[in-house]
Order: C-alpha cells, then structure tokens, then sequence
C-alpha cells in the first residue's frame, strides 16, 4: 500500500535565487541545500529544486493548502508574489463547502497555487 506522498521535484535555472524566493517569499522552511540541489519542508513533504540550464517549460503546478484563502493571498502580496488573479471560487460542493484558488508563478513562471475549502 503506497504512503502519502514524500517529495515533489522541480527544475530551477538559479538555486540561490529560488532559495530566496521559495523560504523568504513563500516562507517555506529550508532543509538544506547541496551543490545544485535545494530541499524544503512543505509540511511534510519534501520539495526537492535542482538546477537546470534549461528548466522544463511545462511542470506540475503546486497547490499549497492555506486555512483563510484571502488572508494568504494579501500576505504573500505583501512579499511580492504577484498573482494572476484574485482568489476565486472554483466549485462549490453538493455540501456546499466551496473550492477557492489564486494562481500565482515563481521566477521561472512555473505555476504556483493556494487552496482553500470554504464552508
């Protein structure tokens, strides 16, 4: 039986710079980083960035899960993430717990998401 999940890779074209940007900005907390190889917690899954002269045009988009979708929108904002729009909701449940999201990039333009459930 498969575990949850462990680590997410994605190609970078400057580690330190996403270094920067992935701990300051973001906030998520640095493992450690290793020549070309950068490691950080994600709430206990592993992101693992590792230098590419030629990032991969086309990756995975990450979706962090945030508690109150509006206030991690204006804080990372603040940090000068810039998004492609405001959180919007996406869909709303039989239940009626509704699914909110904001797509953002990172200094490669590989996206990023916030998520959020709603009610």
């Amino acid at each position: 039986m498969l575990g949850e999940l462990g680590q997410v890779s994605r190609t970078v074209s400057d580690i330190p710079r996403a270094v920067t940007w992935y701990g300051e900005v973001l906030g998520l907390p640095h493992l450690y980083t290793f020549g070309d190889l950068a490691f950080f917690d994600c709430a206990g899954t592993r992101l693992f960035l590792s230098r590419a002269d030629q990032p991969k045009d086309e990756q995975s988009v990450l979706y962090f899960r945030v508690e109150d979708i509006q206030a991690a929108y204006d804080d990372l904002r603040t940090r000068g993430v810039e998004f492609i729009r405001p959180p919007q909701m996406i869909f709303r449940h039989e239940s009626g717990v509704q699914e909110w999201m904001a797509f953002f990039a990172d200094p490669d333009g590989h996206p990023l998401a916030i998520m959020s459930q709603v009610g």
